[in-house]
């Protein structure tokens, strides 16, 4: 191989396949049998680091029980037998600003060595050569503070090398440049003296499309939800929402901020030139893997400037089935007595962020057939679905929600999309439709199912015609699940349990799961959601019940009565099939209804 003819006597040199084979023998890693046929199929003259090498072989360990050498436990396990700490790049963690200060890209690329933490004190530097450190010694004066040398793998070092010294390279020039200058315009309450002395930013400067590409593609890999652009007095903040939580990915300087939201502002067909007026758009893309994205735009004026919020949708989600949604047989059992009825009214409610979009649109695709003509009315459309005829709200000229089922009414529908009931004239046009022989699909805000039945009342919708057409109510609401790297079983928490499941009678089960943090999930123990649900099936006991004067309690104990399951025995079920924990499920369920 052209790696191991690398010099090997010198103490400091590159790691060599066959050193590579010999520190995991020793290891106990690999047998000597292995090691020898590993060598006998390597490809000769591969350039590539050994530890990739390795890694595209899909070796097992001959440990027991055996476990898939992959790039990262390759990188672990040769830290270990070098004395030398493992780091897992995480880019969410680290201050780009700070660590690309230190040392030149040049100087960096040239020793293959990335700074990735610094303090007072101390610089942390990853690398992925374990014998390579000449370079200690001559950036010691440069950085004046201690190094700690620790190994991450070649590929993130690699590709973070050239991508954190991509982006503040380019943030330091926008923020120089005629574009950031101009930018300077934001509509900043503490500068309202300088207003009309700049022109416009201009969006397509090479500088602010590389941050926005750049952006674009960090959320898709981070499996982001939504994107928050926050302007501040200095420097303004970038969020990630991963997973329902936020996370701060980068700070800029505000002129570059005011930079980037025009751009983006350009791409979703947005007034560019408006910054006082509130402004939705939208945007699809590709990730880097070709899959096609949309996102939507909101902006909102604030003291430092515009926000920006992208909400991000991926269409695969709407393909998976209800089972990967997190419903349960019980669940999807109720689902489809509901959905099975030509004509009536199904509300999802839950609060903004809970996936009632989701749970609607997979709805409606099981619902699309080249036999049934889905129409919506949403505002504004979350996700263009060309198995659908959508249409969206525009106040601008007078069509909202009711008229745009009126409108819908007359293009001979099977089933009705309504993003919304929020007012009286809506819910009495969605219950008309429901009565004239369709099938209406709704969300609402209530923090339950029966409570739902209550609120259309409030809107002022007669009890009878809710009794007449309402088919069910699904409440639900997002979990975060455990992560599966780090997942452990532990014992069941007994007072836990039975303050969760009070009053219902639940076995309790001897275990559940507990997740103690890794790299996998920014040792967070948590990595994706799930759905939890609640689903009041209206029978006609139930109906029977939905009358003028009516105590959302009464229907409550009529619908528990009748097989319906609270979102705390939800959440329960997932903590028993150790999906989850109770802090998460006490987090997100409203509190108990005796």
């Amino acid at each position: 191989m052209a790696r191991d003819a690398l010099n090997t006597t010198s103490t400091d040199h590159r790691l060599t396949f066959d050193e590579t084979l010999k520190l995991l023998r020793q290891k106990g890693v690999l047998t000597a049998k292995t090691v020898q046929r590993i060598k006998n199929v390597a490809r000769p003259n591969d350039e590539r680091h050994p530890f990739v090498q390795l890694s595209t072989q899909a070796i097992q360990s001959d440990t027991s029980p055996p476990y898939p050498l992959t790039l990262e436990a390759i990188t672990r396990l040769i830290a270990e037998a070098s004395s030398l700490t493992y780091f897992r790049i995480d880019p969410l963690k680290i201050d780009v600003e700070a660590v690309t200060s230190l040392v030149s890209q040049a100087y960096a690329t040239r020793f293959g060595f990335l700074p990735v933490e610094v303090n007072d004190t101390c610089v942390t530097i990853a690398s992925s050569e374990p014998n390579v450190q000449e370079w200690e010694t001559e950036i010691a004066p440069i950085v004046k503070r201690k190094i700690k040398r620790v190994l991450a793998n070649p590929i993130d070092v690699e590709r973070y090398l050239k991508e954190f010294y991509g982006v503040s390279r380019s943030i330091v020039r926008a923020t120089t440049s005629k574009a950031a200058e101009r930018s300077n315009i934001v509509d900043n309450f503490e500068q309202l003296t300088q207003l009309g002395q700049m022109g416009e930013p201009d969006a397509n400067d090479r500088h602010i499309v590389h941050l926005v590409d750049w952006l674009l593609q960090y959320a898709f890999e981070q499996r982001a939800s939504d994107i928050h652009i926050e302007p501040r007095r200095d420097q303004s903040n970038i969020r990630f929402r991963i997973d329902g939580v936020l996370h701060l990915v980068n700070q800029m300087a505000t002129p570059v901020i005011g930079a980037i939201v025009s751009r983006i502002k350009s791409l979703g067909r947005m007034d560019v030139a408006d910054k006082r007026r509130p402004q939705d758009g939208r945007l699809k893309t590709k990730t880097p893997l070709g899959k096609e994205v949309e996102l939507r735009l909101s902006t909102m004026p604030t003291a430092f400037g515009e926000k920006l919020v992208m909400r991000i949708f991926d269409p695969e989600k709407l393909e998976q089935p209800f089972a990967a949604l997190g419903f349960t047989e019980h669940d999807l059992a109720a689902w489809n007595s509901i959905v099975k009825h030509p004509h009536g009214v199904v509300l999802v409610t839950g609060p903004t962020g809970s996936g009632k979009t989701t749970t609607l649109y997979s709805a409606l695709r099981q619902l699309a057939r080249p036999e049934i003509n889905v129409c919506t009315i949403e505002d504004p459309i979350e996700m263009v679905e060309p198995t659908f005829n959508q249409m969206q709200v525009q106040p601008a000229i007078d069509l909202g929600f009711a008229g745009g089922v009126r409108t819908l009414l007359r293009q001979d529908p099977d089933v009705i999309m309504i993003g919304e009931v929020r007012d009286r004239e809506t819910s009495e046009v969605a219950i008309q439709a429901a009565l004239t022989g369709h099938l209406v699909l709704s969300t609402l805000h209530t923090n339950d199912a029966p409570s739902s039945v209550t609120r259309l009342m409030d809107l002022g919708v007669e009890p009878y015609l809710i009794g007449a057409t309402l088919l069910g109510v699904v409440a639900q609401r997002l979990i975060r699940t455990l992560c599966p790297h780090c997942k452990i079983p532990v014992p069941m928490d007994a007072s836990a349990w039975q303050s969760l499941i009070e009053p219902h009678k639940v076995r309790m089960p001897t275990r559940m799961a507990s997740a103690t943090g890794c790299d996998e999930c920014r040792n967070t123990g948590f990595r994706g959601r799930e759905g939890i649900y609640e689903i009041l099936t209206v029978s006609d006991a139930i109906s029977a019940l939905i009358r003028p004067g009516m105590h959302t309690q009464e229907l409550r104990r009529a619908a528990l009565a009748h097989g319906m399951q609270p979102l705390r025995l939800a959440g329960a079920h997932k903590i028993a099939a150790e999906k989850t924990n109770f802090v998460e499920v006490f987090g997100v369920v409203p509190a108990a209804n005796h």
